[in-house]
């Protein structure tokens, strides 16, 4: 007769691997589940690049679409209603940054929230007389450090339709994502190693300097000026212009453009050309 306790304690075992090993059987067999045709033509509308990629890309980007939609959770804020399209067409624009990466599809994102339009949130600022107020200000997204994202859905459409003007809020926000996995966001994401790492400040210090003395003088860039506030912004501006003016970046800022072609391992001049 089996020793009753050392039957219990096998149980437990198996109980615990089920329970540990559940969530990434879930994750397999959503990713195995084949491209529903309504994505892909929320896909092929929503995002027109989409039918300018090769096809491993394409590939590639449908399954990372389908793990996004599978691990995160969709808000809708300000009477919003989520559906199909809004799911597709975020989860695509944030995949786009992921493609030939080997990674997690932002781990440590949990909550996207979606507002209709733009949105007021409250900042501090200061007043003529210089005490700080708070004042409400309209913003287009934001990314959050502790797994939020928050996204107004006319303009992830207004960016997606017109991907030559170097303005997308949701590469913006989800490059913000990309800067927080290395612990800080602060322009310089996970790198890996410590060469990569110095190069990487060597350019992007003289990049970000540049741009802030061109704003400053109010000179017309290439990178738009609200990259110069901050190392954080500056990063999230310059990967919109890498995907959406790749060959004006390459032509102009060359050192910084092979910097974000060897981090996101791709060239989007082979699609946009």
């Amino acid at each position: 007769m089996p020793d009753v306790s050392l039957v219990l304690l096998l149980l437990i075992i198996l109980a615990i691997a089920a329970w540990l090993l559940w969530p990434r059987y879930k994750l397999s067999r959503a990713i195995e589940e084949p491209f529903p045709n309504d994505w892909r033509k929320v896909l092929m509308h929503n995002l027109p690049v989409y039918r300018r990629l090769p096809t491993d890309l394409q590939l590639q980007l449908k399954k990372r679409i389908k793990q996004f939609i599978h691990e995160k959770d969709f808000i809708g804020c300000a009477g919003f209603e989520i559906n199909d399209e809004v799911r597709v067409t975020i989860a695509a624009s944030a995949c786009l940054l992921l493609l030939n990466r080997d990674t997690d599809v932002y781990a440590g994102l949990h909550y996207i929230l979606v507002y209709p339009d733009a949105f007021l949130v409250e900042r501090e600022a200061m007043d003529p007389a210089g005490l700080q107020t708070m004042k409400k200000t309209g913003v287009l997204g934001e990314s959050w450090s502790n797994g939020k994202v928050i996204l107004s859905w006319q303009d992830v459409l207004k960016g997606n339709s017109n991907f030559n003007d170097g303005a997308n809020v949701t590469l913006h926000e989800f490059a913000h994502q990309l800067d927080h996995e290395s612990g800080s966001t602060n322009g310089s994401p996970f790198l890996g190693d410590a060469d990569r790492y110095e190069r990487w400040a060597a350019v992007f210090t003289d990049e970000f300097k540049r741009l802030q003395q061109a704003a400053y003088q109010g000179d017309e860039t290439l990178l738009d000026h609200y990259g110069a506030t901050e190392p954080a912004e500056f990063f999230a501006v310059v990967t919109e212009t890498f995907f959406e003016k790749p060959m004006q970046m390459a032509q102009q800022h060359a050192s910084l453009f092979n910097e974000l072609k060897e981090y996101y391992r791709v060239d989007p001049r082979e699609w946009l050309g």
